[in-house]
């Protein structure tokens, strides 16, 4: 069957699909976006039950491989030491995001010229600074400003009280020396904008029931709504389709919601599908001018894929932290350690995270990404009764390289449910990073200690998280030279000239923060020269 044609065709209703429709309104172009998954209402998600934490473990788990919902696909990770997790649905992961919102830093963008390593992006954090502070407009963030760590901006929302776990961990950095500073979040410490403030559920992973975290099904998508883009959910693409006489993208193919395969027609194609989406629709789409994948000429989609490998180090305290009290992942961060010291045995850097503790049964499961329960029988009661009220932890979020051997790839077996080959995940963990990672949990034990804690529990004997795989960078990287590169500094592929990748995919580097603010400020940011560049896009 095919559609009307329509003028802007965007693959991915999450973080930057939804960002760069709301930049492209102003166009007055028709404007499509297809989602695999639901529009799933609040009234839900699991945040709302009164079993709310058995969601984490079958139909809200943020592993597609677990939740083997129809609208996930399955992802082979045999060869991975770290699994991709994302959520599928409008809003995307922003859905079960944990809000942690810092931006990435001037450096992050220079790490070639600074550093030797990795590439220079061909933009830096000047220019996306007005898209970071639009993002954040529309997103409503709560943060304190003056963080010295950055250039200054100002969050519009007072912080997120940091609580005593907060506090407490703040002491031991003071009596160190050391950085740190209320964590800037994408969840509101006021109401704001027609929306409530947070209630302090700690159930930001299950669907913010009360509508306070900014995810995008409750930020970008009711305005996007009622300017009337279109939004056609449970329609998975299985393949972008190109002229072979202009070269150019026509549309798309994809399955919909009525079991059938539909064709749509569009005169600019953008994917927003995430690092690990996009290269395998890319991969999945070849034709007799890209019989490797479409708009792979330089080889590298699918390729240079960075995750920020994550550890832990926990504190057990003499009284009680209320570590289950806010927001889960958001109370203070640490950038002390964030720029490079060849003297420390690596290059560039991580960050300290203070997150708060996770709800009684995930934390006797063994939490996120460690997947090992706690013992059964006095053992476990001793646990629950005297280490998990009086709990504090750190995390250490890893910078992560770009290596071309850590890459996606289609499965020559597994497909998901449509019969589309399934991504395969390709990737080990680089000497840079185990030696961060030594660093930072020694680092770690030390505040810990510094805050008073009475006994250090190492959070995995693993040296990475497992299921820690939220960011998913870097596998069609952006960049000036086609050989080197997938898209140019604007997100226009250089093979193909009316597609365009917006999502975490094209990033050079990885930093050491959470990604999506970074994300959807590039999103914007090519929304605007989109419209800019109009009366010549397809040169």
């Amino acid at each position: 069957m095919t559609c009307e044609p329509v003028d802007v065709l965007i693959i991915g209703a999450g973080a930057s699909g939804a960002a760069i429709a709301w930049s492209l309104l102003e166009t007055r172009m028709r404007i499509l976006c297809l989602e695999q998954g639901r529009h799933l209402p609040h009234s839900e998600f699991p945040s709302r039950r009164d079993d709310y934490e058995l969601a984490r473990y079958g139909d809200f788990s943020c592993d597609p491989n677990v939740r083997k919902n129809p609208q996930d696909y399955p992802i082979n990770v045999d060869d991975s030491c770290i699994a991709p997790v994302n959520w599928n649905g409008v809003g995307g992961s922003t859905v079960n995001f944990l809000g942690h919102w810092p931006r990435m830093k001037p450096s992050d963008f220079r790490s070639r010229t600074l550093d030797g390593v990795g590439e220079d992006w061909p933009v830096d954090y000047t220019t996306l600074e007005p898209f970071f502070a639009m993002n954040d407009r529309n997103t409503g963030v709560s943060g304190l400003p003056g963080n010295p760590a950055y250039p200054d901006y100002a969050p519009e929302l007072p912080p997120i009280p940091i609580g005593t776990l907060g506090q407490t961990l703040a002491k031991g950095f003071n009596a160190l020396g050391w950085h740190w500073w209320p964590s800037d979040v994408a969840i509101l410490s006021k109401d704001h904008d027609g929306r409530q403030k947070c209630v302090n559920a700690g159930t930001c992973d299950l669907g913010c029931a009360a509508g306070a975290k900014g995810g995008t099904n409750f930020t970008f998508w009711p305005m996007l709504e009622r300017a009337g883009v279109e939004l056609r959910t449970e329609s998975r693409v299985r393949e972008i389709l190109i002229d072979p006489v202009s070269g150019l993208a026509t549309g798309v193919l994809y399955h919909g919601a009525d079991g059938q395969l539909h064709r749509q027609e569009a005169e600019l194609v953008i994917l927003a599908c995430n690092g690990i989406g996009t290269p395998r629709l890319l991969l999945n789409s070849t034709s007799a001018q890209f019989p490797d994948g479409l708009a792979n000429r330089s080889g590298l989609v699918g390729r240079n894929l960075m995750f920020h490998p994550l550890t832990g180090v926990s504190g057990v305290f003499d009284r009680p932290m209320k570590g289950h009290e806010g927001p889960m992942a958001c109370a203070i961060l640490s950038q002390q350690f964030y720029e490079s010291d060849a003297s420390r045995g690596f290059l560039r850097g991580y960050g300290l995270h203070s997150g708060r503790s996770t709800t009684p049964m995930t934390f006797a499961l063994g939490g996120y990404g460690i997947d090992r329960p706690i013992p059964w029988g006095d053992a476990h009661r001793d646990i629950m009764d005297n280490i998990y009220p009086n709990l504090a932890s750190l995390t250490v979020v890893a910078e992560d390289l770009p290596e071309e051997e850590n890459r996606v790839t289609l499965d020559p077996e597994l497909t998901d449910s449509d019969g589309i080959p399934a991504p395969k995940i390709t990737y080990r963990l680089g000497e840079n990073s185990r030696r961060m990672l030594e660093h930072g949990k020694a680092r770690a034990t030390e505040v810990l200690l510094a805050a008073g804690a009475r006994q250090i529990l190492s959070k995995s004997e693993d040296e990475v998280w497992w299921r820690a795989g939220w960011h998913q960078l870097g596998t069609c990287r952006m960049g000036n030279d086609p050989d080197s590169s997938v898209v140019n500094s604007w997100g226009r592929s250089h093979d193909v000239r009316n597609l365009f990748i917006v999502d975490g995919s094209i990033f050079v580097t990885a930093g050491a923060v959470n990604p999506t603010s970074t994300i959807q400020a590039l999103a914007l940011y090519i929304g605007d020269r989109i419209k800019t560049n109009i009366a010549t896009l397809f040169d």
